[in-house]
């Protein structure tokens, strides 16, 4: 299985490498519109960051549960950039 730092460079090169910026990234997975990211859309993400399908529903579950601190299930914007500055200090 990947070790996390693995999987947080995987994510950070789908969005630095394939993206403008992080808020292009977000509304590019963002499929519905609403402003959040889903279970569903986290794994979307992560399929194209070549996580392995066996552990994609684990690893989405999981950054659902650290980073969504308003408990609605879903990552917002505001959830999305803190996980993205944290996923930066633990990768260093």
């Amino acid at each position: 299985m990947a070790s996390k730092k693995t999987i947080i460079k995987k994510i950070q090169i789908i969005l630095t490498k394939h993206f403008e910026s992080p808020q292009v990234a977000f509304n590019f997975f963002d499929k519905n519109g609403d402003g959040k990211l889903s279970k569903k859309e986290v794994v979307k993400l992560l399929k194209e960051a070549e996580i392995n399908g066996f552990i994609r529903g684990l690893v989405g579950s999981k950054l659902i549960e650290g980073y969504d601190k308003d408990g609605d299930g879903k990552i917002d914007w505001k959830e999305f950039k803190v996980a993205l500055k944290e996923m930066a200090t633990d990768v260093l």
